[in-house]
């Protein structure tokens, strides 16, 4: 008679994959509507969760919604991250919509990291930077904190960076600055807002975001053999590839992480490079 086979031990048993580890959970997403921001909303429905898009584009966040076809779980508000009352309409209107808040993710912010030489650069951009890039930051999550703190599995915020936090091109002070601001502020944040809120960032290089405007202004991305093959990982980024690590750190399964700057650039700021 052959010998019976031994039971696998079940802390060497794989865990089974949630495919919907968002699900019930309501997260807000700011500069929502093209680009990162709208990578990351896909990837919150994807994960079984509803979105609050928030945008200063109309016509890009009425595309969203018309494309998704999500039906309840998705909706759409204008927001103005650097005027006050506008995230307070934000966060109100998630509540009413949806009765709770569980997730945040900061992502609107002015993309063109150029401002010219700093001895030319105007003291009214410069705080028009900050003003949208770090100050929009700290107003939601100002009034978001009440609604997250409340929510019945702990609240989460993912702050979106930029690996120009951590190295420069020449003429990007301001853009520098602000998203520097935004990662101390990440892990301020998330000592003063834990255990109930966690609090992370996530510093993304190079992502092609051609693709993912709304549709008067869609196109392919022009890129090159070089342009991927400089990436150790062989490639440049996608609003996909932040998608699922957002959406990762909004879940149950980042339960044991806060106060982290996550660099997602394919290598990038690994490489020692000379000219």
């Amino acid at each position: 008679m052959p010998p019976r086979p031994r039971a696998v031990p079940s802390f060497l048993r794989p865990a089974a994959a949630d495919p919907a580890p968002l699900r019930g959970r309501v997260v807000l997403v700011t500069g929502g509507a093209q680009g990162i921001g709208r990578g990351i909303a896909q990837a919150v429905l994807a994960a079984g969760g509803r979105v609050l898009v928030g945008d200063v584009d109309v016509e890009a966040g009425r595309a969203c919604l018309d494309e998704w076809q999500a039906g309840d779980a998705a909706a759409f508000q204008r927001l103005d991250v650097g005027r006050e009352a506008s995230v307070q309409r934000f966060v109100t209107g998630a509540l009413r919509r949806f009765g709770r808040i569980d997730g945040l993710v900061n992502n609107a912010g002015i993309a063109d990291p150029h401002t010219g030489p700093l001895e030319r650069l105007d003291l009214r951009e410069w705080r028009r930077r900050l003003g949208v890039n770090l100050d929009g930051a700290f107003l939601c999550a100002k009034h978001a904190l009440p609604a997250l703190r409340q929510a019945p599995a702990g609240g989460a915020i993912v702050n979106v960076a930029s690996t120009r936090a951590l190295q420069s091109e020449p003429d990007t002070e301001a853009y520098a600055a602000s998203k520097g601001g935004l990662l101390a502020f990440t892990h301020a944040l998330a000592i003063s807002a834990g255990p109930e809120v966690r609090v992370n960032a996530i510093s993304p290089g190079w992502v092609a975001t051609d693709g993912w405007r709304k549709p008067a202004t869609r196109r392919s991305p022009k890129l090159s053999r070089a342009d991927h093959a400089q990436h150790p990982a062989g490639r440049v980024g996608t609003p996909e590839d932040i998608g699922a690590l957002a959406a990762f750190l909004l879940s149950p399964k980042a339960g044991f992480i806060s106060g982290e700057n996550f660099v997602a650039d394919g290598g990038m700021v690994r490489r020692m490079q000379y000219l």
